[in-house]
């Protein structure tokens, strides 16, 4: 049995009459997560479209989006705040800069 939602990630075929056929699904590749000597993070503070409130984002993670949540949790645990991920970024609120990069250095990742 198919479930509904693989239907609409079937490419390139409408309907086969083949019964061993196999639909190919679109998939995207899972992105490789670089080691954190390889990294090259940029910490930038921001408070455009935050209703006057300030966040540093971590920006140019290359790796799966779990690692990302991963260092997003420790980032959010050690600094004491709330924070975020959306589109491969790491929001954590208040102006926390220095203390992200020295988190970041001690966790052995490249930051600026």
């Amino acid at each position: 049995m198919v479930m509904k939602s693989d239907k609409k990630n079937r490419i390139h075929v409408v309907y086969s009459t083949n019964p061993d056929y196999q639909y190919e699904y679109a998939s995207e590749p899972e992105a490789e997560t670089l080691p954190p000597e390889k990294q090259n993070l940029k910490v930038l503070l921001d408070s455009k479209q935050r209703k006057g409130k300030t966040v540093t984002l971590i920006q140019g993670f290359i790796g799966s989006e779990e690692d990302l949540k991963e260092l997003a949790k420790l980032l959010k645990n050690k600094c004491g705040v709330g924070g975020s991920v959306k589109d491969g970024e790491i929001l954590i609120q208040g102006e926390l800069k220095e203390k992200i990069l020295t988190i970041l250095r001690e966790n052995n990742y490249r930051a600026k």
